[in-house]
């Protein structure tokens, strides 16, 4: 569980002081590209001192930071025995710094992750004709030397990882909060003509490519999993593995490498009996893409000629009504703008009065129509007259409501003689309120191990069954229960 443990190499990214550490691992990388891999303070000092925002550093304190990134493994440092020249020196103990391998690798992940945006990936289907060849050449692979296999292999693995990834990270920016918004905005229209057929082309290319590595996929894979892989693996164990050797797993670490990468490689181009092949989904991820382009890019000219154009409208009839010279004038203008020859019509299924061509339309009494806007955020407005007094509607249901328990109370009490109820003594038909009264009455007294209970109308019974069954008849249909007797107090 190594791989587990926490990097220190990292604290310095995160910690509360980061800016200040962040700078000074900067110049060490920067450096470190210059083929300069080793750095006295004064050195690291000048460097530091170049950005305007360190101009109150000190060189005491870059010496605590430089310490700190020593603690972290972030920075060797290598004593320098050339410098000693006196014993002031010895003991002052002058150093070199160099970086760690982590921290090399750590800062030239920052630096890719500063850059993610501006390194876009690409559709570029250059990936699927080297697949294409790579893959074509598997049975070849048989014959070949270890050496050659381990090339094919490489290669073959390298141009599947571009792809994937490509286009991921390209995809990855359409499903961005950013892309989206600038997906929704007008000056998107202008380009949206060159990302559809720059999407358009790559589902061409795929579809064809795809279709053909498939093909070749399926005559290989009997070749390529009985004989290849093993040569595969057998040319990853030639080359020497420290890390893999010294902990005894060399082989079974490779193995299980190799085989999780040919699975990845035939699952994104083969359907599986669980899962379609994830050269599918990206087909339809990128047609989904395209189809929201398009629907938005309609959607903004649908806007954009709703509102834009009137707006102009208005605005030259506004000049056109400053230019009139008097009322009479303006007043015609009126007429013409906003005149009966600008009536809206509106087609509907009114039916007329009388059916007569003599009778004009104008002698029909008006119809009124509710238009409402077919937008997604249009509500209707609620009521805001307040509250009305519904007293008197209460107190009407509030006595029919005591008006029908009282009825009810009636019918039940009816079938309790001798203080009792015995069912399979009951032979009229009762209604369905009656039946599920008692059964709602059998049921409360099943509940507790005394066998009683209480009624709605404050009688106590207890509970009793006689042998056999009964049958009692209701509105609703027969129903077959045990005899029982319900007595009352």
């Amino acid at each position: 569980m190594d791989y587990l443990e926490a990097i220190d190499e990292t604290s310095y990214l995160s910690v509360p002081n980061a800016s200040t550490y962040r700078k000074i691992m900067r110049c060490f990388y920067r450096e470190y590209e210059k083929m300069n891999f080793q750095l006295y303070k004064e050195d690291i000092f000048e460097l530091v001192k170049k950005d305007p925002l360190f101009d109150t550093y000190t060189m005491d304190q870059l010496v605590l930071d430089l310490n700190a990134l020593v603690k972290w493994k972030n920075l060797i440092p290598i004593q320098d025995p050339g410098r000693v020249y006196t014993i002031a020196d010895y003991k002052n103990k002058q150093y070199q710094y160099t970086m760690s391998e982590y921290a090399v690798e750590i800062e030239r992940l920052t630096v890719r992750l500063e850059n993610i945006f501006l390194e876009s990936g690409n559709l570029s289907t250059n990936f699927f004709v080297r697949l294409e060849k790579s893959l074509d050449e598997a049975s070849m692979m048989e014959r070949a030397s270890l050496k050659e296999v381990n090339e094919w292999w490489n290669l073959l693995q390298e141009d599947f990882k571009r792809l994937n990834q490509n286009y991921q990270d390209y995809l990855r920016d359409f499903y961005s909060g950013k892309t989206e918004q600038l997906m929704k905005s007008v000056e998107f229209i202008v380009h949206k003509d060159k990302f559809i057929q720059y999407l358009t082309d790559f589902v061409q290319e795929m579809q064809r490519h795809s279709r053909k590595i498939e093909r070749i996929l399926v005559q290989n894979i009997p070749v390529i999993e009985e004989t290849v892989l093993e040569k595969v693996v057998q040319s990853e164990l030639d080359i020497p593995h420290a890390q893999l050797e010294v902990h005894g797993n060399a082989e079974q670490s490779i193995r299980e490498n190799v085989q999780g990468k040919w699975k990845s490689l035939k699952n994104w181009f083969v359907d599986t009996e669980k899962r379609e092949c994830e050269c599918k989904k990206v087909l339809k991820i990128t047609n989904d893409v395209i189809r929201s382009i398009i629907q938005n890019a309609a959607l903004i000219v649908q806007i954009q000629n709703w509102g834009i154009s009137r707006k102009d409208d208005y605005k030259k009839f506004l000049e056109l009504f400053l230019k009139c010279e008097n009322l009479e004038e303006a007043q015609k203008l009126s007429a013409h703008v906003f005149g009966v020859q600008k009536i809206e019509h509106f087609k509907t299924l009114e039916p007329w009065e009388e059916d007569t061509i003599n009778k004009s339309i104008y002698e029909e009494p008006p119809a009124e129509f509710l238009l409402k806007p077919h937008t997604r955020n249009y509500r209707e407005k609620k009521d805001k007259r307040g509250f009305s007094d519904k007293t008197m509607e209460k107190m009407i249901q509030r006595e029919a409501y005591l008006k029908q328990v009282q009825g009810q109370k009636e019918i039940v009490m009816h079938y309790i003689k001798d203080h009792k109820i015995v069912f399979s003594e009951i032979s009229e038909r009762v209604t369905e309120d009656t039946r599920k009264v008692f059964l709602q009455w059998i049921a409360q007294a099943n509940m507790n191990s005394q066998k009683k209970g209480r009624t709605e109308y404050g009688q106590e019974y207890r509970l009793m069954r006689e042998k056999g069954t009964c049958v009692l008849k209701c509105e609703d249909g027969d129903l077959t229960m045990p005899s029982y007797i319900l007595e009352f107090r």
